[in-house]
């Protein structure tokens, strides 16, 4: 069974968005010797490796200036799908143009709207009105398609080399450390080995009783283990029921590590590990 001439499910990782996004761009440098396979949506994403046309989806989980991509902190707990690896990506918006145009040209710029919150200090020194589209890869498609000297579009360096564009501007956001964290999703779990360096995510939901997020998360400071991230979610709309997402660094046999997830399963009522994987070595330079 194949996706694409001459690839096959195996070979596959699907991602959200139009050839030339940037998560088109982490599927070429995280895992360069597999096919990305493009899909409208991120449902689409996580339904190409649930239905076996994709072995992998990259999903972003968050940006280091939007903050979390909320569609996939719901999406993620109900997929099925297992975290077996991260990426983070350097989101360096260029600046494009047709053939030919210059900055002094330009009208109108068009991106997805976090493209252009990134950039928006950078577009009103040079007066260029921004345009919301629904990704940074389709405002460069579309630009290209209509020709328009007047009309740029905030996307990626391979975005302009897939649809033909000049790059205006290299640099175009307003700050250097745009930086945007991919997880990798399976159908089946793939832990690294006791002792090599390990993320693990999780979610959980704690009982309705005084203190109980403060009690859940007291095994993790008393066993010493690091949590990178938490952020809380709604459920359904309801002011009541509160799902958090959690990073630690440790792996699941590390006895520190089943001393602290003991304890907060004895304080939450839900408790769902999503993935334990390699722990990126970009992260050693955030230390």
């Amino acid at each position: 069974m194949s996706t694409r001439e001459g690839t096959t499910p195996a070979d596959t990782i699907a991602f959200q968005g139009e050839p030339g996004a940037y998560s088109h761009l982490s599927c070429r440098n995280a895992r360069p010797g597999m096919t990305p396979l493009p899909c409208a949506t991120f449902e689409d994403a996580y339904q190409a490796v649930t239905e076996g046309r994709a072995a992998l989806a990259m999903i972003p989980i968050e940006n280091s200036l939007a903050g979390r991509v909320a569609d996939n902190h719901h999406l993620l707990p109900d997929s099925g799908l297992h975290i077996v690896g991260e990426h983070f990506q350097r989101v360096n918006h260029k600046l494009l143009g047709v053939k030919g145009a210059a900055i002094g040209d330009l009208r109108e710029v068009h991106s997805h709207v976090q493209a252009l919150g990134q950039c928006r200090e950078r577009l009103r020194g040079l007066g260029l009105k921004p345009v919301a589209n629904a990704d940074t890869a389709g405002a460069a498609k579309m630009i290209a398609e209509r020709g328009d000297r007047h009309l740029g579009a905030l996307a990626s360096s391979l975005a302009a080399e897939i649809y033909g564009l000049d790059i205006l501007l290299e640099e175009a956001e307003d700050a250097g450390h745009n930086t945007t964290r991919f997880v990798m999703l399976s159908r089946e779990p793939a832990v690294p080995a006791p002792g090599t360096p390990t993320m693990t995510s999780f979610v959980f939901q704690v009982r309705n009783v005084p203190a109980a997020l403060y009690k859940s998360l007291g095994g993790f400071a008393t066993n010493g283990v690091n949590m990178t991230k938490l952020e809380s979610y709604q459920l359904e709309g309801s002011f009541k029921a509160t799902m958090f997402y959690a990073d630690i660094e440790g792996h699941p046999e590390d006895r520190a590590v089943q001393l602290a997830m003991e304890e907060l399963r004895f304080f939450s009522s839900t408790v769902k590990v999503l993935g334990a994987y390699p722990k990126n070595s970009f992260r050693d330079t955030l230390d």
